[in-house]
């Protein structure tokens, strides 16, 4: 275990453990930048009568807001030295003030295989009219990422926007303009079939629906989409239940997502010939991820409930009772009606209390039944995918639902199809179906801590490290590419050592570690000073290189 600095800690007091008086709040706020105005700080380091100062000149320009930098042209890396707790001194504009710092324990990642980082864009960077939002400042954040050694970017395609108006009329405009930037600076590209509704959900920003010609179908036809026990309808993404329905004028949902994808390889095959395409993630539920929409905050979801099933529209249903005949068994055409709600917890059910009927010959049938409608709609998509990019990098995201995942039945996992309870590995099935597709597996929450977890919802009864082991390693026995995102926004070097840590795991044996790693989200934070010198240093390590405040 290797101690270190945080630049963040060198470099403003505000981040450091214990900075709670006036002049280190001030100091703080002198050296932060604000929208609009970038703050060039030049730093230097000196000795007096044996305590190390620490001089910051500032000088204000005007340039894009998204421009925010480090200029160290005149004293080097910020935090070239590795120094003890304690106490030193800032000298912030002739006036002197007090600053404490701590260590930060950390493992050493130097030497370690390298591991590209992406840094996904915003989710509106692509208007509804498909024409790039703000190119320069876009241009200008591209520029800074890629001056710490960022590898690319990931980029949602719309479905809804491309899409939007008729079938088969496609709109590709912005994304071709957003594509020859990122090739022109030097980065590679991640795109992600969106085929997903966006806004609704934590992080969203914008709202893009599913294309209008699709709502048109779906008000004369609802069940198209998944429907709750209360019959209320989510029209964030598809049912699964009309993959080969031929209910969207003439075509299987299929179908439709095969034209979609066909469309964007041949129409962006000069970016893949070049290698800027060097991954499709390819969207397969709510979020792009392949789960159920069991925990919709639009029908009143609110963590930690365990969510409910989403089998209740009209094709799902028809293939439960088609499943229940088959297993001779015709009564268990159903779905649990003793299950709870969406806020439920899983001792006050009837169905996923310890002991409860999850675990009954019924509740083994539909819980099988649930999560292989899941596993096989992954496998229709992923093989018209592998067909329509041939000869690139495929993967699908997989939830991170790590809530209840210290109970038995582990609820919240089973209501969004991962039939993965205390007697069950649950995703063994999906890394099996991945491997058939020779498709990556990227998993979601890798920096979430298990004691921090604790702490602010103990009566989740969650574990975000002990799911992202077993989700890691089932992918890892079948010999599948992992990537993994965070999931939900992350600037201190807490977060960046658990990413590490499940990144490129020191006391594995066969040395495993991720394909490839997603930053969730460009944005303004992540732009200030600070918080951009703390994800350089994250950015090194995950390259295994030597960060310049990390010594033996």
């Amino acid at each position: 275990m290797m101690g270190c600095l945080s630049p963040t800690q060198i470099f403003l007091a505000g981040s450091l453990a214990g900075a709670h008086s006036p002049d280190e709040v001030n100091m703080r706020k002198a050296v932060t930048p604000s929208l609009g105005v970038a703050r060039s700080v030049h730093f230097c380091q000196r000795s007096l009568n044996g305590v190390r100062t620490f001089a910051f000149s500032r000088k204000s320009h005007r340039q894009p807001a998204a421009v925010v930098g480090c200029d160290r042209g005149r004293g080097g890396s910020i935090a070239d030295d590795l120094l003890p707790d304690g106490n030193c001194t800032a000298i912030i504009e002739n006036e002197e003030v007090s600053v404490k710092y701590t260590r930060v324990p950390e493992h050493d990642f130097t030497g370690t295989p390298y591991v590209p980082v992406y840094v996904m864009l915003p989710l509106g960077v692509i208007n509804m009219k498909c024409h790039l939002v703000d190119p320069d400042a876009l241009r200008e954040q591209l520029r800074v990422l890629k001056s710490i050694n960022v590898d690319g970017v990931m980029v949602d395609c719309w479905w809804g926007i491309v899409e939007a108006y008729c079938p088969q009329e496609y709109r590709w405009q912005g994304y071709r303009q957003l594509f020859k930037m990122v090739q022109e600076l030097g980065l590679k590209l991640q795109v992600v079939m969106s085929f997903h509704e966006c806004g609704g959900n934590v992080g969203d920003d914008v709202y893009i629906p599913l294309p209008s010609w699709v709502s048109a179908i779906g008000k004369k036809n609802p069940h198209i989409y998944f429907t709750d026990r209360d019959d209320r309808q989510n029209s964030e993404c598809l049912s699964w239940g009309i993959d080969k329905e031929r209910v969207l004028r003439g075509r299987t949902a299929i179908e439709v997502y095969f034209d979609f994808m066909r469309s964007f390889r041949v129409e962006f095959d000069e970016f893949f010939v070049a290698g800027v395409i060097s991954e499709i993630e390819v969207g397969l539920g709510p979020c792009g991820e392949l789960r159920y929409p069991s925990y919709p905050e639009k029908h009143g979801w609110c963590y930690p409930g365990i969510g409910e099933f989403q089998s209740y529209d009209q094709y799902l249903l028809k293939g439960l009772g088609k499943a229940a005949e088959a297993r001779g068994h015709s009564s268990w055409a159903r779905v649990p009606d003793n299950a709870g709600s969406y806020n439920s917890r899983p001792h006050d059910t009837g169905f996923f209390r310890d002991g409860g009927e999850y675990d009954s010959y019924y509740g083994r049938f539909f819980l099988k039944w649930y999560s292989q409608v899941l596993v096989e709609h992954g496998d229709r998509v992923l093989s018209l995918a592998k067909l329509a990019f041939e000869g690139t990098c495929i993967a699908a995201k997989i939830s991170g639902i790590h809530w209840w995942y210290k109970t038995a039945s582990h609820a919240a996992e089973l209501t969004g199809g991962f039939y993965n309870p205390c007697n069950r590995d649950g995703y063994a099935p999906i890394a099996a179906m991945l491997k058939k597709h020779d498709a990556a597996l990227n998993f979601t929450c890798v920096e979430l801590r298990t004691p921090v977890q604790n702490e602010e919802f103990p009566e989740a009864l969650a574990d975000p490290e002990g799911l992202a082991w077993q989700v890691l390693n089932a992918a890892w026995d079948v010999c599948i590419p992992v990537a993994s995102e965070n999931a939900l926004p992350c600037f201190d070097r807490e977060g960046y050592n658990k990413i590490l840590e499940n990144a490129k795991p020191l006391n594995d044996p066969d040395k495993r570690h991720l394909s490839s790693f997603t930053y969730l989200r460009l944005c303004p934070d992540l732009m200030e000073t600070q918080n951009l010198l703390e994800f350089e240093h994250f950015v090194n390590r995950m390259h295994g290189e030597q960060p310049a405040d990390l010594h033996s």
